[in-house]
């Protein structure tokens, strides 16, 4: 067995490992990864690779923006601004039919726009409003389903994780992939917000309404939303101007971020280190899954699938638009059955070439996938997002988490025909103004 088939059988096993031994999409990756090259080459080479492309990851200077991105969220989240968000957007929405639901979707919005991480949004939100939803007698599909599409999040509004990767791996600007991220996760979070109408509607006694807070209540509440907008606003100013890099720019936001919670008297020396060892943490993950994918991509390209996988799509008698929409289902599979980061970095050798070619901007194709694999972060089976959710909630089974999050694909999909649509006014009007 030789060739592109032999990468066929390494994707196959690779999932079967996944679903059969539950080990970390990132180790499976590096370990079938390794020996699929070595039994392609030998174990020599195999070695020789594994070293190789290790120190060309990790040597690279601008990995440093990921860590520096969770760690604000970190300080974000032990300061005590996810319940400040929380209860400042519930004082202006929660005396709406299904107002807390509202509420949770854009706390969830406003939380990751700092943390960058939808597993820490599904985590953080689930404590903080999954309880509040009870109390108001939420209906359970409602209320953890809200909790996990506003999680999904995480992964598209700056700063984006997958972005920054994105970004790297291609060479684009990252400060353009945020700025060009702006319109459609605005887009997505209105779409998923207005799901909750729509839920409300069908189901009247799914969401009742919450008590009214005065005016008083309400301004009281805004101090947190001010913090969490001063910072990210601050942020993007400086990256739209190009006064810093994207690593500077991550590096001022842990800056201001830790005074902003000093100055405020909410970030204890308890919640400090907590910060600092939940970022390692992450960190390594993230980092875990970014190793394996690239391990794994120099098997399959060691056997040429990715070439024969491009020439069999660009070679079929179709428009490109119906092109870029066989590849655009070829995410929307990866991304349910695997996490989101490490399927783009395994798909991006196979397709990012092909969709350049197409004629389509990286930018906007950037944005696209994105929201396509997110999308999977609430789909079965692997529904990271669901299953978080469902591990904060043992109340709340994981087929109704599922069922919840289903009311919700249907934003994504309308989202991703927008962009499809409208590509200049939805991504491209604001990255082209990135200096």
């Amino acid at each position: 067995m030789e060739g592109p088939m032999v990468g066929v059988y390494g994707i196959a096993i690779m999932f079967a490992v996944l679903f059969l031994f539950k080990i970390p999409a990132g180790f499976t990756m590096a370990l079938i990864g390794f020996l699929g090259f070595a039994y392609v080459t030998s174990f020599k080479a195999a070695f020789g690779m594994v070293g190789a492309d290790m120190w060309s990851i990790f040597s690279n200077y601008g990995l440093t923006v990921i860590p520096m991105f969770i760690l604000v969220g970190e300080f974000v989240h032990y300061g005590g601004y996810n319940n400040g968000l929380y209860q400042a957007t519930y004082r202006w929405f929660g005396h709406y039919k299904g107002g807390l639901a509202i509420t949770t979707i854009m706390a969830c919005a406003a939380f990751s726009a700092i943390s960058g991480s939808n597993t820490a949004t599904a985590a953080t939100m689930s404590k903080v409003a999954i309880p509040e939803m009870k109390k108001y007698n939420y209906h359970p599909q409602l209320n953890a389903g809200s909790v996990a599409a506003g999680a999904t999040l995480g992964v598209l509004i700056p700063p984006s994780i997958v972005l920054v990767v994105y970004g790297l791996y291609t060479g684009q600007s990252i400060g353009k992939l945020f700025f060009g991220n702006i319109i459609p996760s605005a887009i997505l979070t209105i779409a998923i917000a207005a799901t909750v109408f729509f839920i409300c509607w069908r189901h009247p006694d799914w969401g009742p309404k919450g008590p009214k807070s005065t005016w008083k209540e309400r301004f009281k509440a805004l101090p947190d939303i001010i913090d969490v907008l001063i910072l990210f606003a601050i942020i993007m100013y400086a990256l739209f101007t190009g006064v810093v890099t994207a690593t500077e720019a991550a590096a001022v936001s842990c800056t201001l971020g830790l005074a902003i919670c000093v100055i405020r008297r909410k970030l204890s020396w308890q919640g400090f280190l907590k910060s600092i060892v939940d970022t390692l943490r992450i960190s390594c993950l993230v980092f875990m899954i970014v190793a394996g994918a690239v391990i794994f991509s120099r098997f399959l390209t060691i056997t040429r699938l990715p070439y024969e996988v491009a020439g069999w799509i660009s070679g079929l008698a179709l428009p490109n638009w119906m092109l870029l929409s066989v590849i655009l289902l070829c995410y929307v599979i990866g991304g349910c059955v695997m996490d989101a980061l490490a399927f783009l970095l395994v798909s991006l050798p196979i397709f990012y070439p092909l969709v350049v070619q197409l004629g389509y901007d990286p930018i906007w194709f950037g944005q696209v996938i994105t929201i396509v694999t997110t999308m999977g972060s609430i789909m079965p089976p692997i529904g990271i997002c669901c299953y978080i959710v469902a591990g904060m909630a043992p109340d709340i089974s994981l087929a109704t988490v599922f069922r919840g999050a289903f009311w919700y694909i249907p934003a994504y999909i309308i989202s991703i025909i927008l962009l499809m649509l409208f590509p200049y006014w939805t991504v491209l009007v604001l990255s082209d103004l990135v200096k």
